[in-house]
């Protein structure tokens, strides 16, 4: 591919701080996706991290919608944290919001998206990797391009793109420009294969270096996070009977 050509395909990049999304534009990025907890996949950025992306960088952004891991399927209280979210960050000027929705049993929630996507009236939509984890991804695609999103983050249901290249084909064919298919996962150098593959015009792409802070080096065994790789099936609420017990004792 010569670079003329390569220069046609937009760049979208995960950032996860300002200075990501800096370094991002200064390095030729067409778009980012703002998130905040990048471990975890991805969450919400905090208010005052969008205002900075925004006031310091020109090109669009893209911000996550994501209260928590650990699946797609969200409480009441939840949902409503979204929704805030999503009138919070267009009142800020955000270019596009980026969520997605299960139901428990893995498919798409139709109503619940439908409700999102109300509050997105002028800006972008894309329905991230949750399409990864559906049980029928033909079907899925269907029912977004039916709800309105402009755009789908996908990988094609692998870990790594490059094992499913003729899947992540067949979505783009079956989307026949009725919706942005947005492949994750590229390296310089796959970004010819996968273009060149699927008749792509876009790539997701991240990579992260470690940075040293040596401000916890007094307290080696203190650790303020939980332990590498958390399962995908479950999350942390409070549990309402220890509290409850308190105030049995209390009494």
């Amino acid at each position: 591919m010569s670079t003329k050509e390569k220069n046609k395909i937009t760049i979208e990049t995960c950032c996860g701080s300002l200075e990501d999304a800096i370094l991002s534009q200064a390095a030729g990025a067409n778009r980012i996706e703002l998130n905040s907890s990048l471990f975890q996949g991805g969450l919400t950025p905090s208010a005052g991290t969008l205002h900075q992306v925004l006031k310091e960088i020109q090109i669009p952004v893209m911000a996550m919608i994501r209260p928590r891991g650990g699946g797609f399927c969200y409480t009441p209280e939840e949902f409503r944290c979204m929704i805030e979210d999503i009138r919070i960050f267009k009142k800020m000027g955000v270019q596009g919001v980026v969520f997605g929705i299960l139901k428990e049993d893995g498919t798409v929630d139709v109503e619940r998206n439908a409700l999102l996507l109300n509050e997105c009236s002028g800006i972008e939509t894309v329905f991230h990797r949750a399409i990864d984890v559906v049980p029928d991804r033909k079907a899925a695609l269907e029912e977004l391009i039916s709800l309105g999103f402009t755009r789908i983050l996908t990988t094609g249901g692998a870990p790594d793109v490059m094992e499913v290249l003729p899947e992540v084909k067949q979505m783009i064919e079956q989307a026949a420009g009725r919706i942005q298919i947005l492949p994750g996962g590229s390296q310089p150098h796959t970004v010819d294969h996968i273009v060149t593959e699927c008749g792509c015009d876009q790539l997701h792409i991240a990579r992260f270096v470690p940075r040293h802070d040596s401000s916890c080096a007094a307290g080696q065994r203190i650790f303020f996070g939980g332990a590498l790789y958390p399962p995908e099936d479950r999350y942390e609420i409070l549990d309402r009977r220890f509290i409850e017990a308190f105030r049995t004792i209390e009494k």
